[in-house]
């Protein structure tokens, strides 16, 4: 016999539910697919793992690549081989640290931004095509809740946290 109080249980069920339909679009958003739609839609020809990182660099100050791979919770020799074929097609280039000067950091040229609008525009209207139908208060509404959510996980993935030992 459970020993949940009622409230407990139906909010296990709701964090079941935000967990299972989490996954889901995680999912649908990051499968192979979709991205082969995007570049169909953006005329380019990228791998997910680089549209994922020159993303990252669109969207931030020039950053060093061991800050990008912390980022995207890779290893740091990933985000090297991925930032090299960037770098040869000329999306991005890497400039001297203002702090240390031995450092370098990665940041996006005019053709890399140029690139990523493009992808941005094909997801943007694919989006927008599947909340067509949704009133403009439920889209606004939803975008507030994502921010909410997506900034409280980046929160929590920042906080330390004890491995729980292997049965």
């Amino acid at each position: 016999m459970s020993t949940q109080r009622p409230t407990e249980a139906a909010s296990l069920e709701d964090v079941t539910e935000i967990e299972r339909l989490l996954t889901r679009i995680a999912y649908l958003a990051g499968g192979a697919r979709r991205h082969e739609r995007l570049m169909s839609e953006s005329g380019l020809s990228m791998d997910r793992a680089s549209v994922s990182i020159l993303r990252h660099i669109a969207e931030s100050e020039p950053l060093r690549p061991g800050v990008l791979a912390v980022r995207l919770s890779v290893e740091a020799s990933h985000v090297t081989r991925q930032l090299q074929q960037l770098e040869s097609i000329g999306y991005v280039l890497r400039v001297p640290d203002p702090e240390d000067r031995r450092a370098q950091r990665v940041q996006i040229t005019g053709a890399g931004l140029a690139a990523f609008d493009r992808v941005r525009e094909a997801g943007r209207r694919g989006i927008g095509t599947a909340l067509s139908d949704w009133p403009i208060e439920d889209r606004r509404q939803l975008a507030a809740l994502f921010n909410r959510l997506v900034g409280d996980f980046v929160e929590h993935a920042e906080t330390a946290f004890e491995p729980r030992p292997a049965d």
